[in-house]
C-alpha cells in the first residue's frame, strides 16, 4: 500500500466527520426554518407570540437556561424572543443578531402554493416569510445552537432577538424592547436584515454572484399630503380652474430626479466599490460612478447613474405620489383633490428642506403641501474598518473575488429604532439571493444560498467573538 495512498485515506477520513457536522446544521437551520414559517405569524390573524414560545422551546431543548431564554408577551398574539449565549468577562458590550418573525398577509387564493407549508421544490424554499425575515431568524437561532455546543466560548455574549410588528409599524417589537426592556438588547452593535449578496440574473440556478453588500444607512420615509381645494360647480359648464386637473399638473412635475444629489459616507463607498464591479459589462455607468464620487455636483455622471432607478435612489431623495382622490359626484366639478406623495428621505436632509423642493417644483401655490408627521431619523452606522475587514474576510473565504459594497437601503427596517437608540447597525446576511416574491405570491429562496448563509454567519460572528486580533 503506497504511501500517498495512506495520505489520501487519511484526509478522507478526517473530513467526514466535519462534512457530517455540517449536514447537521443544516438540518437543524432547515427543521426551525420550516417550524416558524408553518406557524402564521401575520398581523390579521397570525400570532408571533406562538411562534416565539416556539422557538424559546428548542433553545432550551439545546440546552440553553431559562433565564438565558426570554419570551415577552406585550400584547394579545405579539411575543418577542430574546436569547442569550454567555461569554467571557472582558468587559466588551454584545452583538445582537436581530430578525423580525411577523410577515404581510399572504391569501391563500392569490398563491399558487399553500403560503403556510414550506415547500422545498427543485432547489427552492417556498412559503411566506422564507425571504422577509424567517430566513435569517432560522440561521441566528441555529447558529448560536451550534456554537453552544461546540462549547466555544464567545469573548462577549452573543444575543439573538426575534421580534414583533416589524411589517406593522414597530410598536410591539424593537421599539417597545427598547422603550422597556433595553438591558435585554443592548449591544455594541447589531447584525439585521437589509444586506445580503447582489446577484446577477434573476433564476435560481442561473445566476453570478456580483458583491456582498452590508446595508450600513437607511432613509427616512415620509408622506407629504398634494391639496387643491376649489369652489366647484356644475359639470355642464366647466371651468379652466379644476381641482383635479390642478392637482394632476402639479403631479406631472413630481419626477425621480427633481431632489439634488447628495452623497454620504456610505453611498461614496458604494459607488466606489461598485465602478469596479460593473467596470467590464457597462463601462459608461462605472465611470460616472467614480465621477459623482468625485465631484457630485457632475451634471453629466448624475445624468447616466439617474437613468437606473436603482442608482438613482441611491443618490438623493425620491419622492413618488402613490395614492389619489378627488371629487364628489359624478356631474360635479371637485371641490377638492387629493394626492399622497410618499418621500424616501437621505439620512442628512431634513423634512423642510425635501417640502421646500416640492414647493418649488410645483410653482404652484394653489397647491397645499403638508407635511404628514415627522421623519424618524436613521443615522448611518460607521464603516468600522475591524468589523468590515471580518465582513471581507469571510466573504474571501467563501466566495473569492466577491467585493463587499456598503449600502444604504432605500426603505426602512427596524434598524432605524436601534441606530436612534445609540446601537449601530449592519444589514449583513451572506444570502444571495435572486427575486424572492418578498411580499408578493409564492415568496421564495434558492436552497443553497439559505445553506450558505447559515454558514457564512457562523463564521462571521465566530470569528467577530474569537478574541484574536483583527486585522
Amino acid at each position: 500500500m503506497s504511501r500517498a495512498f495512506l495520505v489520501t485515506a487519511f484526509l478522507a477520513l478526517a473530513s467526514a466527520p466535519l462534512a457530517a457536522q455540517a449536514t447537521r446544521w443544516d438540518s437543524l437551520a432547515r427543521s426551525l426554518f420550516k417550524e416558524l414559517v408553518e406557524i402564521n405569524t401575520t398581523e390579521s390573524s397570525g400570532s408571533t407570540l406562538q411562534a416565539a414560545r416556539a422557538m424559546a422551546a428548542r433553545l432550551r431543548s439545546a440546552g440553553f437556561p431559562d433565564s438565558d431564554v426570554v419570551v415577552l408577551e406585550n400584547a394579545p398574539r405579539k411575543g418577542n424572543l430574546v436569547a442569550r449565549l454567555r461569554g467571557r468577562s472582558t468587559g466588551k458590550k454584545p452583538i445582537l443578531l436581530l430578525s423580525h418573525i411577523d410577515v404581510v398577509e399572504a391569501k391563500a387564493e392569490d398563491w399558487t402554493l399553500p403560503p403556510f407549508q414550506f415547500i422545498e421544490r427543485d432547489g427552492t424554499f417556498f412559503g411566506r416569510g422564507v425571504a422577509d425575515d424567517k430566513d435569517e431568524s432560522a440561521i441566528h437561532l441555529a447558529l448560536i445552537m451550534r456554537l453552544r455546543e461546540e462549547r466555544f466560548v464567545p469573548d462577549r455574549d452573543i444575543i439573538v432577538a426575534l421580534t414583533a410588528d416589524e411589517e406593522g409599524g414597530g410598536a410591539n417589537g424593537v421599539s417597545w424592547l427598547l422603550q422597556n426592556h433595553r438591558a435585554l438588547i443592548d449591544a455594541e452593535y447589531a447584525f439585521n436584515e437589509g444586506g445580503g449578496g447582489r446577484v446577477r440574473g434573476t433564476e435560481i440556478r442561473d445566476t453570478v454572484r456580483v458583491s456582498n453588500d452590508v446595508q450600513a444607512s437607511e432613509k427616512k420615509f415620509l408622506n407629504f399630503r398634494f391639496e387643491v381645494t376649489n369652489p366647484g360647480g356644475h359639470s355642464s359648464v366647466p371651468r379652466p380652474d379644476n381641482a383635479i386637473t390642478q392637482l394632476a399638473h402639479a403631479l406631472t412635475k413630481i419626477t425621480p430626479t427633481i431632489m439634488p444629489v447628495r452623497l454620504n459616507e456610505v453611498t461614496r463607498a458604494y459607488f466606489t466599490r461598485l465602478a469596479d464591479v460593473v467596470q467590464q459589462e457597462a463601462p459608461r455607468q462605472a465611470a460616472a460612478m467614480r465621477a459623482i464620487v468625485a465631484n457630485p455636483g457632475d451634471a453629466a455622471a448624475a445624468e447616466v447613474l439617474s437613468a437606473d432607478p436603482r442608482y438613482n435612489s441611491q443618490l438623493r431623495t425620491s419622492c413618488v405620489a402613490t395614492m389619489l382622490e378627488g371629487g364628489h359626484a359624478t356631474n360635479a366639478l371637485p371641490q377638492r383633490a387629493r394626492a399622497n406623495v410618499n418621500c424616501r428621505i437621505l439620512p442628512d436632509e431634513t423634512a423642510e428642506q425635501v417640502r421646500a423642493v416640492l414647493e418649488r417644483v410645483v410653482g404652484d401655490t394653489g397647491v397645499q403641501i403638508t407635511a404628514q408627521g415627522a421623519p424618524t431619523n436613521s443615522p448611518p452606522s460607521p464603516l468600522t474598518p475591524a468589523l468590515m475587514s471580518e465582513i471581507e474576510r469571510v466573504t474571501r473565504e467563501m466566495w473569492p473575488g466577491v467585493p463587499v459594497i456598503p449600502t444604504m437601503s432605500t426603505g426602512a427596517t427596524d434598524g432605524l429604532r436601534l441606530r436612534n437608540a445609540g446601537i449601530p447597525v449592519y444589514g449583513v446576511s451572506g444570502l444571495f439571493y435572486p427575486e424572492t416574491f418578498a411580499h408578493g405570491m409564492n415568496e421564495r429562496i434558492p436552497v443553497r444560498a439559505f445553506y450558505q448563509g447559515l454558514e457564512f454567519m457562523y463564521r462571521l460572528v465566530k470569528g467577530i467573538t474569537s478574541g484574536r486580533p483583527v486585522s
